[in-house]
């Protein structure tokens, strides 16, 4: 919930996850003025940790990996684009989701 967003203008209110083979997972994403939320979820249909994630959500998939680097990991998902909004933006909309999930892991390492 603290890092589950794409922009400022967003936040997470509520998510669980059940992280294995049939396991359900759900987050409530809503606009910080409360005009807008919607519900994301899905289930998880494949789980390598550490290594790889895939998850279905509605009628779409989602493959998220995670590779060591020398610098560090790099994670890359690769996801079926809805048909409402340009798939540019919605490339966008998940790097920032990313982005902040990098700064988070910064700022725990940093604290330890």
């Amino acid at each position: 919930m603290r890092w589950n967003a794409a922009s400022a203008d967003w936040h997470t209110t509520a998510a669980s996850v059940e992280l294995r083979v049939g396991g359900k997972f759900s987050s409530r994403m809503e606009a910080r003025d409360g005009s807008f939320g919607f519900d994301f979820e899905g289930e998880y249909t494949l789980v390598e940790a550490p290594h790889r994630l895939e998850y279905r959500f509605g009628d779409r998939q989602a493959d998220v990996e995670f590779t060591d680097t020398p610098s560090g990991v790099t994670v890359v998902v690769s996801f079926d684009p809805e048909s409402e909004h340009p798939e540019d933006a919605q490339r966008e909309g998940w790097q920032s989701i990313l982005d902040n999930f990098a700064r988070h892991v910064m700022a725990l390492q940093a604290a330890k």
